[in-house]
């Protein structure tokens, strides 16, 4: 930071704060789904990568379909390719818990074996159907360009785009986890779930769609994404690590953290990286959420459940 005249240094952190933002979306987006499959059921999804990369192919497929059969209607694509993304991933993701993860409850090292070797299946499915190259989408017209903050700063309007839904998105989540009738069961099976049963909860049922609506929200993650970077079948795996540190960090059964530890994650990140390398900023922004976890194992925020 030396050589930097205090306003330079301002200046900075504004553009790469703006930057963080991006990035926070991007993490929000991953870890919102992750953290209902992890926090709430205890699984641990190593596909959950993989689920995004369906979303982002989806998006791919519904934009060359309407680019050659619908062009008049190209403008609105993104949003019918969101819905599809959800309703695929989602339904994916409840058949994957009723023929797998169902038998696999509890034991958490047989969970995460498992689902790594889905999501090996997953990307090869996709390379066979789609090849190994990258592909990428076609913006509507109106996410080009972009927005003047400052004379200094400019975000780009697909930016504004993806932190629009990511605020959209987790309002809707935290809506349903805390004032819906499906929020109020998931919350009660993770609490006492032989209680839950007994009080008449299919707790089957929560779970099934408690891991569905996970997948689905990683499948709009990924429609999201490919106004950002490019669609190829490992692009769920440069994502994974990052996306379970946010949650681990946030703390698992904790949406707040959840958010909190996106934000907080994103900003380091993206302001260390205009100092140093990218891959030393992750390092040191991994060691310090190592350094406080050690202190603080629960994370960020913890769930309070009473003992008696």
């Amino acid at each position: 930071m030396f050589g930097y005249t205090f306003g330079e240094l301002g200046s900075i952190f504004a553009m790469q704060g703006f930057a963080g933002l991006i990035l926070f979306s991007v993490f929000t987006l991953m870890a919102l789904g992750l953290a209902i499959i992890f926090g709430q059921l205890g699984v641990i999804n190593m596909a959950h990568g993989e689920f995004m990369m369906i979303g982002m192919y989806v998006t791919y497929v519904l934009s060359t379909f309407f680019a050659e059969y619908l062009p008049s209607l190209f403008g609105i694509y993104f949003f019918v390719a969101m819905g599809v993304a959800f309703l695929v991933t989602a339904a994916l993701g409840a058949f994957v818990e009723w023929s797998m993860i169902r038998h696999l409850y509890r034991r958490p090292l047989d969970t995460l074996l498992a689902t790594w070797g889905l999501s090996l299946i997953l990307q090869q499915t996709i390379r066979v159907i789609f090849g190994t190259r990258e592909v990428g989408v076609v913006k509507p017209e109106w996410m080009m360009g972009a927005v003047s903050v400052t004379d200094l700063i400019d975000v780009q309007t697909y930016g504004i785009v993806v932190m629009g839904i990511t605020i959209c998105l987790t309002a809707g989540v935290m809506f349903m986890m805390l004032k819906s009738m499906w929020g109020k069961h998931v919350r009660a099976v993770v609490q006492n779930r032989e209680m839950a049963a007994a009080v008449g909860i299919n707790t089957s049922r929560v779970d099934r769609m408690t891991f569905a609506v996970g997948c689905g929200i990683a499948g709009i993650a990924g429609s999201a994404f490919t106004m950002i970077s490019s669609t190829a079948p490992d692009a769920g795996q440069h994502y994974i690590v990052d996306t379970f540190m946010v949650v681990v960090f946030g703390g698992a059964a904790s949406l707040w953290g959840t958010i909190a530890s996106a934000f907080l994650i994103s900003q380091a990140q993206s302001t260390l990286e205009f100092f140093m390398t990218g891959s030393i900023a992750k390092v040191i922004t991994l060691l310090v959420v190592i350094g406080i976890l050690m202190i603080r194992p629960q994370g960020l925020f913890s769930l309070k459940i009473r003992s008696r």
